[in-house]
């Protein structure tokens, strides 16, 4: 994957699939020691210490239409090739956290990508999930959340073309005014 966000969505369709109701995504950038750290949560069915040290194995995959499932192994390298670090909290019955902080500075870091066309299909495929969305620089911050959009909605979904339209504006300008004042 060529883009951080890919590989995000990839990582959520984990979380999905384990049958969460709500997911949290975060991005938080901090200049004074050069680092980027993505983290996924979620409220899923969760995974025992086995399942954990299994998932970052590529040949690994509980999908019955492939045999090898690369979205965990190619998170973990992709931070780890930067010199940063990969970590799986997971609990059964609770849910899973998954953080990989990245050195932006390491030639091998990969631009993020479009994290707004992320939560945006996200949300789009998925209206019934409850999505968080954390964008962070300098302890300057911003929060998309999707229980807050369907509250102020009153019953309109929050997939229709209205909703994800403002969705994507708030998160695009959002992430711009941050990210010019650092």
């Amino acid at each position: 994957m060529q883009e951080l966000s890919l590989n995000v969505l990839d990582i959520v369709q984990n979380s999905i699939k384990a049958k969460a109701t709500l997911i949290e995504i975060s991005i938080k950038k901090c200049t004074d020691n050069k680092t980027i750290l993505i983290s996924i949560s979620d409220n899923g069915c969760g995974m025992t210490k086995e399942q954990i040290e299994q998932v970052v194995d590529p040949f690994y995959t509980t999908r019955t239409t492939r045999k090898v499932g690369l979205g965990v192994p190619f998170f973990k390298m992709s931070a780890e090739m930067t010199g940063g670090s990969f970590f799986i909290d997971s609990e059964v019955g609770k849910g899973t956290v998954i953080n990989a902080c990245y050195n932006y500075e390491n030639i091998d870091m990969m631009p993020i990508g479009d994290m707004a066309a992320t939560i945006l299909s996200l949300v789009s495929v998925n209206p019934d999930i409850d999505f968080v969305y954390l964008y962070e620089i300098n302890q300057k911050s911003f929060i998309m959340d999707t229980r807050q959009i369907k509250v102020i909605l009153e019953g309109m979904p929050v997939n229709s073309h209205e909703v994800l339209s403002f969705i994507k504006d708030f998160i695009n300008e959002n992430q711009s005014e941050i990210d010019c004042k650092n």
